[in-house]
C-alpha cells in the first residue's frame, strides 16, 4: 500500500524495506515536530505548497522544490490548502552513502518529478530489477540537482515563541517593528538586537523575507496578484510586483512560468 488517507497513521521506522514511497492528498495539515530514527526522507508536492520548520529555520516547498531530510533531523510540516503530498523514505545507511548527512532543498526537474511519482506508488517490498534501474537514475539525478536557498532562520528567544507560532500557522503575519515591540513587551532596540543575533538579519529584512516566502505560497495556491498584495499589506499591486522582482529577479508570473 502506498496511498494514504489524510488521518491515517504511518511510521516509516517500523517498515524494514530500504525504500518506501507514500502518496496522499491532504489539506490543513500540521505534522508537529518529529523525526525519523532510522530513515532519511525526501519530501515533495507536485501541486500545492508546504511549509517546513526545523529547530532553527523555516522554508517553503512549492512544486519545483523538494527537501532532503537526514535521519534524526527534527522537523515539522504545515500546509493550509490542498497538497499532493509525496514522501520517500530511505534506509539511513543507503541515504548516507548517496547523499551524506546534510539537510538540502533541491530543484525538481521533470525527470525527477516523474521518478518520485513512480516510487511513491510502488508496493512496499524489495525493488525488482526494473525498479532498481529507476533508482539508479534517481540517485544520478538527485546528486546533480541544483540546491535552492530560500530558508529563513527563526528566532529562538522565548519572548517571540507565541508570535512565531502564529506566523508559522499563518494565523497572522509579522507586523512592523513598533507593533511587534508592543506585542512582546520588548523595546524596539531589543527586538532588533535579538533578530540580528539569532537570524543574521535585521527585523525589517527578516520580515521582508517572510513576506517573500508567504507570497510564493499564495501564488502557488492560485491566488491572483491583487489578492496576494492585499493579504501581505502592500500599498499597491505594482509595489508588490516590484518587491517580488527585487528579491527573485522575476515578476510573479515569470517566476511561476519558468518553474513549471
Amino acid at each position: 500500500m502506498a496511498v494514504l488517507l489524510q488521518d491515517e497513521e504511518f511510521d516509516a521506522d517500523r517498515i524494514q524495506e530500504k525504500v518506501i514511497g507514500i502518496a496522499s492528498a491532504m489539506v490543513m495539515h500540521d505534522s508537529g515536530f518529529h523525526f525519523h530514527k532510522t530513515k532519511a526522507q525526501l519530501l515533495y508536492a507536485p501541486s500545492g505548497c508546504m511549509t517546513v520548520t526545523t529547530s532553527d529555520r523555516q522554508l517553503i516547498l512549492p512544486p519545483f522544490r523538494m527537501l532532503w531530510i537526514p535521519a534524526k533531523e527534527v522537523h515539522r510540516v504545515n500546509f493550509r490548502n490542498v497538497v499532493a503530498y509525496r514522501s520517500v523514505y530511505f534506509d539511513e545507511d543507503l541515504a548516507r552513502k548517496n547523499m551524506g548527512t546534510d539537510f538540502k532543498v533541491l530543484h525538481v526537474n521533470p525527470l525527477l518529478k516523474e521518478i518520485i511519482e513512480r516510487i511513491c506508488f510502488w508496493d512496499w517490498m524489495a525493488p525488482n530489477p526494473c525498479q532498481e534501474n529507476i533508482l539508479k537514475v534517481f540517485w544520478d539525478e538527485i546528486k546533480t540537482a541544483p540546491e535552492e536557498n530560500m530558508e529563513l532562520k527563526m528566532p529562538s528567544d522565548r519572548r517571540f515563541k507565541k508570535v512565531t507560532e502564529e506566523w508559522t500557522q499563518r494565523f497572522s503575519m509579522p507586523p512592523m517593528l513598533k507593533k511587534l515591540a508592543g506585542q512582546t513587551g520588548a523595546v524596539e532596540k531589543t527586538v532588533s538586537r535579538i533578530f540580528k543575533k539569532e537570524t543574521g538579519l535585521t527585523y525589517q529584512e527578516w520580515r521582508q523575507q517572510w513576506r517573500l516566502q508567504r507570497s510564493i505560497e499564495l501564488l502557488v495556491e492560485g491566488n491572483p496578484i491583487g489578492e496576494v498584495s492585499h493579504i501581505l499589506d502592500f500599498s499597491s499591486d505594482s509595489a508588490f510586483i516590484e518587491f517580488f522582482k527585487k528579491h527573485t529577479g522575476s515578476t510573479p508570473l515569470q517566476y511561476l512560468l519558468k518553474n513549471e
